[in-house]
């Protein structure tokens, strides 16, 4: 199966900068998006081969997500089932016979560090969740995680060693998930690749230059590691200050 997972930093946005285009080029079994900041209502999608799952933030234009799929799914849960985290439409996960799909938009610490407690909490919720589909059958996880792992991940780490998404706590959140039982699928198959990155701040020609970060993310369950054919980074597509990223998987 082929699998894509883009934030498109505003979905009707991005409909302008040629997103049908890349969908359609990529053409992905399961198709994921982050940060659509809409509601459903507010733009016709035509995908008829897809079947299409909506998760909404409560704050307009803000946050959300959604997953285009051509295999329909046995369950679809929205969310993570604690009160605490569920305003601001950041996850959703389909169960297939197989395996489960979970989609994600993790939340940023923000400038000044601001919400990086809440960051700490979300991180611990979001990992147990993860660990309890992990129980029943392999996980496929994609999205935004907002974080680059190791320094290998962006282009100055010294300079942002206290930035959101390359903080010490952060970056150790995402430690502890891959111990839990997961695997970083690029990683997995390109361990020592440097400048490929997901995101490049809108200032200082940082894409021109690419001086980006790798925050995007295929995570699979550790037990079907060798189930992964193929994990890609589509930086020659625009529309986003994201570009998609790919993941190919024998399941």
């Amino acid at each position: 199966m082929k699998f894509v997972s883009w934030n498109v930093n505003g979905l009707r946005a991005c409909m302008n900068k040629g997103f049908m285009e890349t969908f359609q080029t990529l053409d992905a079994d399961i198709f994921c998006l982050q940060e659509t900041k809409m509601q459903p209502h507010q733009l016709e999608l035509d995908l008829p081969r897809y079947k299409q799952y909506w998760n909404s933030a409560e704050k307009k234009g803000y946050s959300g997500t959604a997953i285009f799929t051509k295999v329909e799914p046995l369950n679809v849960s929205y969310g993570l089932g604690i009160e605490e985290h569920d305003h601001e439409g950041r996850v959703i996960t389909l169960e297939f016979d197989k395996f489960f799909m979970v989609c994600v938009y993790t939340p940023n610490s923000k400038r000044e560090l601001e919400r990086l407690d809440y960051r700490m909490q979300w991180e611990d919720a979001f990992r147990n969740y993860l660990v309890e589909l992990n129980k029943q059958k392999p996980v496929v996880m994609c999205g935004d995680l907002n974080v680059a792992h190791k320094e290998i991940d962006l282009k100055n780490p010294k300079t942002n060693r206290r930035s959101a998404g390359f903080t010490d706590e952060e970056r150790s959140k995402m430690t502890e998930l891959l111990q839990a039982g997961f695997v970083d699928t690029f990683r997995y198959l390109y361990p020592d690749k440097t400048s490929i990155y997901s995101w490049w701040s809108y200032m200082r020609k940082a894409r021109e230059n690419n001086a980006g970060w790798r925050i995007d993310y295929f995570i699979v369950s550790k037990d079907i590691e060798e189930n992964i054919k193929e994990a890609g980074i589509h930086n020659e597509f625009f529309g986003s200050d994201h570009c998609p990223v790919s993941l190919e998987l024998d399941i």
